[in-house]
């Protein structure tokens, strides 16, 4: 299927490992140059490597998000490489596990910095590049933490509520440059994050890591983890000419396993 993104350009924070990494893959795999950032600079050069390697031109650029310097660096040496940006995929993002007794106020903050406040600067950062060329695509990755109640994952919580109630009123403000804004909840998805969240829910729990994730697993209605592709595949919707009239929305990507009705 052509979803018409040959030659275009998209940023991808967090790109270099898990979710990042498959959909900057995914979008290469359609025509597109990507720009990465990540922390780890030889987990950049790999992902850079294997997007090489699909034809497509790409950039890692070593980032730390949660400083505005850092951030505004990224985009303004990724734009400038890449000649503009058609698509935003803002995905960077931390966690702790740890129940609320134990969670410090540096450690909200930091989260808040790393993910929310990340996705808010760089949005505005890109915008003016969109609002110029006369369109672009905003997909924001939260979680469905921002949906659900998990109790060893407040963090995550309270920053992806806030990444959902952002690309709702975003979307309102860039659609009249033709900028679309959404979100994308990952349901549980087997990445290194959340095997070290899986590692700690088993620590606490005193069972085996293999029988939280058979237990996660029997809480998906389609019986089986989501993968980093699953996301990605949304993400590529989001940003092919089928999703032109939507914006403002956030969808779950969760095997069914959120059970709140949201209208």
């Amino acid at each position: 299927m052509d979803f018409r993104l040959e030659n275009k350009v998209a940023l991808v924070t967090g790109g270099s490992r898990g979710i990042g990494r498959a959909i900057a893959l995914m979008l290469a795999q359609n025509g597109m140059n990507v720009a990465i950032c990540g922390r780890t600079q030889e987990s950049l050069d790999e992902t850079v490597a294997d997007i090489r390697k699909l034809g497509r031109s790409a950039w890692g650029f070593q980032t730390d998000v949660s400083q505005l310097e850092d951030v505004e660096r990224f985009v303004a040496d990724a734009t400038e490489i890449a000649g503009g940006v058609d698509v935003l995929v803002n995905n960077a993002v931390t966690s702790t596990s740890a129940p609320f007794d134990q969670l410090t106020d540096e450690q909200f903050r930091y989260h808040i910095d790393v993910k929310l406040m990340a996705y808010i600067r760089i949005a505005r950062l890109v915008l003016p590049y969109m609002e110029t060329a006369g369109a672009g695509r905003i997909i924001n990755i939260g979680g469905m933490t921002a949906r659900i109640v998990a109790p060893l994952r407040m963090t995550n919580g309270v920053t992806n509520a806030g990444v959902a109630n952002f690309t709702k009123q975003f979307a309102g403000y860039a659609a009249c440059h033709n900028v679309t804004v959404n979100c994308v909840h990952p349901g549980y998805t087997a990445t290194e994050r959340m095997q070290q969240i899986f590692e700690r829910e088993a620590n606490e729990s005193q069972v085996t890591i293999e029988e939280i994730i058979d237990k996660r697993t029997k809480d998906i209605p389609l019986s089986k983890l989501i993968q980093p592709e699953d996301i990605a595949s949304a993400v590529l919707f989001f940003c092919s000419p089928m999703s032109s009239m939507i914006t403002g929305q956030s969808i779950a990507v969760d095997g069914g396993s959120g059970e709140a009705v949201n209208y």
